[in-house]
């Protein structure tokens, strides 16, 4: 099978290893290639291409060695890995390089609520160290004159700027945002199909059918293709026997036909996984979970949390107060007679068009003194979860705010729109809430 090599990275990662194996005169070569994007956009999948394409050894670390309960064996275990490299290039002679997957995931610094340990500071102390004395990399409890081979280092990540800043600075690193267009697109999806028989045409087909899937969507739904023929396998050896069959048989393994790889297939299946990814975000209970960790009982009771779970209180009608007073005496004979109360105005009568509860989370927010974000999202872009900005109230304004929010639900009555909080103090998000959905 042979699987596409993206030409821009191909180039970006040759030029930066090819580089810092060379004698440029006067030249300051950043040793650190920062790749960065979106998750599943194949990254280290397409690192691993360019290594063996150029016949480069990685020493492969991840961002799970970058934390340990004892402090200083991450920022170790660098400079080991970095040291074996370097004595990879002088027994094999080849180029090798330093990887370091998901860098951010395990020194990123995502919110307030991120811990921040010793052993992040070391590590980020340890990488620029690297960076600025690249021939220089000593153990701890050791020191060795001789001078080492100069190492490129490649790291991978989403989000650098979740980094310590002086780390990814452009004299240390070099940064190259991923994000493979539709060229790039097809070709990667067309080596998953490799040996299929879908053709080139289908294969652009599938990829304009779901535009804004990353690279590892295609990977899973080729996977998602064989479920029925393992589900028949299954049911037809029995559940119980399915370990002993696969793991300890002198049988071979079964082989199964080709699925179906039509067109048509392959986008009913692929729209199975979009409604699961589309149910996740709908969900988003981990805002539940964190929104219960890190705030007061208090405080919790008045931020409203979108859960995407109805309800589960009843609601009821409340009786309106007893006018009965000692003073007063029974009314009509009755000692508990109830007031009647005037009829209520339409709530869209009197909040200007607007939904109740849009107004109710609305209040809430300019009460709590912060600021007011409203975003809104097309019915295709809500899937993925990118959300545009329509417009943020500073002030404490309900007229402003409402004018503002009656403006954006007559410009997008076709589209999602959620109300946003936004603590003044340090810009967090405190409330995310939908109070607009297309009928």
């Amino acid at each position: 099978m042979s699987y596409y090599l993206a030409p821009r990275f191909l180039d970006k990662l040759s030029i930066h290893i090819t580089k810092n194996y060379l004698d440029l005169p006067g030249v300051k070569v950043p040793l650190i290639l920062g790749i960065h994007g979106r998750k599943g956009e194949g990254k280290s999948f397409q690192c691993e291409l360019v290594f063996e394409r150029m016949g480069v050894i990685p020493v492969h670390m991840s961002a799970g060695e970058l934390e340990s309960p004892d402090a200083g064996d991450p920022a170790r275990l660098i400079r080991l890995r970095y040291r074996e490299a370097a004595e990879a290039v002088k027994v094999n002679g080849k180029m090798a390089v330093l990887m370091i997957n998901d860098i951010d995931a395990g020194m990123g610094r995502v919110d307030q609520f991120t811990q921040y340990t010793v052993n992040t500071q070391l590590v980020a102390g340890t990488l620029m160290n690297i960076a600025d004395n690249p021939t220089n990399v000593q153990l701890p409890g050791s020191y060795d004159a001789e001078p080492i081979q100069r190492i490129p280092i490649i790291v991978t990540g989403n989000d650098f700027s979740t980094l310590y800043a002086p780390l990814i600075r452009d004299g240390r690193m070099e940064k190259f945002y991923w994000e493979p267009d539709r060229a790039d697109r097809i070709g990667i999806v067309s080596g998953i199909f490799a040996g299929d028989g879908v053709s080139r045409s289908d294969i652009e087909k599938l990829v304009d059918t779901f535009p804004n899937q990353a690279i590892d969507f295609y990977s899973a739904l080729h996977s998602r293709l064989y479920d029925e023929q393992v589900r028949n396998f299954i049911q037809q050896i029995g559940i119980e026997r399915v370990s002993l069959r696969v793991v300890n048989s002198t049988e071979r393994l079964p082989e199964f036909r080709p699925p179906d790889f039509s067109l048509a297939h392959l986008i009913e299946l692929g729209e199975l996984l979009v409604r699961e990814q589309q149910r996740i975000q709908e969900l988003r209970l981990v805002q539940t979970y964190h929104h219960n960790l890190h705030y007061s009982p208090q405080s919790r009771s008045e931020q409203p949390i979108e859960s995407g779970y109805p309800s589960a209180q009843p609601s009821f009608a409340t009786p309106a107060a007893s006018s009965y007073s000692p003073s007063s005496g029974p009314s009509n004979g009755h000692s508990d007679a109830v007031q009647s109360q005037p009829p209520q105005a339409n709530a869209s009568q009197t909040n200007g068009g607007l939904p109740p509860d849009a107004l109710q989370v609305l209040q809430e927010i300019l009460d709590r003194g912060q600021r007011l974000g409203i975003e809104t999202v097309d019915a295709r872009r809500f899937r993925t979860n990118s959300w545009q900005c329509y417009n943020v109230i500073s002030e404490r304004n309900l007229a402003a705010a409402k004018a503002a929010l009656e403006a954006c639900f007559a410009d997008h009555a076709r589209d999602y729109i959620r109300l946003v909080g936004i603590d003044p103090r340090d810009r967090r998000r405190t409330v995310e809430t939908i109070v607009h959905r297309p009928s």
